[in-house]
């Protein structure tokens, strides 16, 4: 294979500049983009007026049998993630998804199932991975250099968005339509971040507010409290209505404290261990000596879904490691479920015994009594993607 053959599922805000980064800019080697597919009349005749050459489908089936791809993005919106990726695994499909990798974990185990049945390349557009900040930060904290963790703490609530979004479609905000608020549409990139860095908690106690801020359903406004295996804490806070908001990440571990702000991060580090200088020291108010020190950072925000999609072409072309595997979508988006499950049950959420079945019961009762949105003034099929 000289070059991967794409198709994309989904050409809302996300599915069009990926095909235009693909088919206009050239901006990925060794991928082409040979099809499109969306359900809309209209972005359909944008496709055939800007995508020369490029074949158009209104059936994901269709384009999926077609014989014109070798792998697929799927952009729609997060319910019809997992169906149309293990359907794609079934034709013989490598498989790109946009984050999230759906809105709750019983169908995302059931997709990283079939992938694995197929083997094929499977990835997620986990674009944040590719950012140096977050890469570096992985690196002090994997490396040990920042010691045995202790806490952490993320405020991300930077993620304004006033009632004219949310009524700006009618799958928005809503149960039916999303499966969530800012869990499941703002912070996926976050939450994924949190456990690539980190590691997964082991339990999860949080409290939600639904509807606070705004005419809407879902939550916009959570506090979440989490307890690691190593017996380490952290408080996890994100809403869509604080203006301005503040994106604050802060690591602490036995030598020293991480913090993560306006793209830069600084490390106060220990010149030895806390835990060390407290079995040695005998003065009563002495804390260990430590050194503020900025950590320098190549590049400016990485090359994000420009990234993964190389990564993504050279890992079936090359078999490059891919940086953000499928199969970890689940991760992030466990870590999210856990926070809506503690505040409907009202208690812990337990990470390695998390019932999926219960959960999706949950999640379906609330979609059940779903409301649409009225007066809409766009579009579903215009609005997909956008985050």
């Amino acid at each position: 294979m000289e070059s991967v053959r794409l198709g994309i599922i989904g050409i809302g805000n996300m599915g069009t500049a990926h095909s235009l980064h693909i088919h206009a800019d050239r901006k990925v080697p060794g991928m082409v983009l040979s099809a499109v597919c969306d359900i809309s009349e209209e972005r359909l005749a944008w496709a055939n007026e800007h995508l020369p050459g490029v074949a158009v489908f209104d059936q994901a089936s269709d384009m999926y049998q077609s014989g014109l791809i070798d792998a697929v993005l799927i952009a729609v919106p997060h319910y019809d993630h997992p169906a149309l990726a293990t359907l794609a695994f079934a034709n013989g499909l490598h498989v790109l998804v946009e984050k999230p990798a759906g809105v709750y974990t019983k169908q995302v185990l059931e997709m990283n199932a079939a992938a694995e049945e197929a083997g094929k390349v499977f990835g997620i557009m986990y674009n944040q991975r590719t950012n140096p900040v977050y890469q570096k930060v992985r690196e002090l904290i994997q490396s040990g250099e920042l010691g045995s963790l202790k806490r952490v703490v993320w405020i991300i609530t930077n993620w304004y968005r006033p009632q004219a979004y949310h009524d700006s479609g009618s799958w928005r905000s809503t149960w039916k339509g999303e499966g969530g608020g800012t869990l499941i549409n703002q912070n996926p990139h976050n939450l994924d971040l949190l456990q690539w860095m980190l590691g997964m908690p082991s339990r999860i106690r949080s409290f939600c507010s639904f509807g606070k801020y705004y005419d809407i359903e879902v939550e916009d406004d959570v506090t979440a409290y989490l307890e690691y295996p190593n017996g380490a804490s952290g408080v996890y806070i994100t809403s869509t209505g604080e203006a301005p908001g503040t994106n604050r990440l802060e690591i602490s571990g036995d030598m020293g404290r991480i913090v993560v702000e306006n793209n830069r991060i600084s490390f106060d580090r220990n010149r030895i261990s806390e835990r060390k200088h407290n079995h040695i020291n005998t003065e009563p108010f002495k804390a260990p000596e430590s050194w503020y020190v900025e950590i320098p950072v190549s590049g400016d925000g990485g090359e994000q879904h420009i990234g993964i999609l190389k990564n993504f072409t050279n890992a079936i072309l090359h078999g490059e490691k891919l940086l953000a595997p499928g199969e970890e979508g689940v991760y992030g988006l466990l870590i999210s479920n856990a926070i809506h499950y503690s505040t409907w049950t009202d208690s812990w959420a337990v990470l390695d015994s998390f019932d999926h079945d219960h959960f999706h019961e949950l999640l379906q009762e609330r979609i059940n009594n779903s409301t649409v949105q009225k007066n809409v003034s766009q579009k579903v099929s215009d609005v997909r993607g956008s985050h």
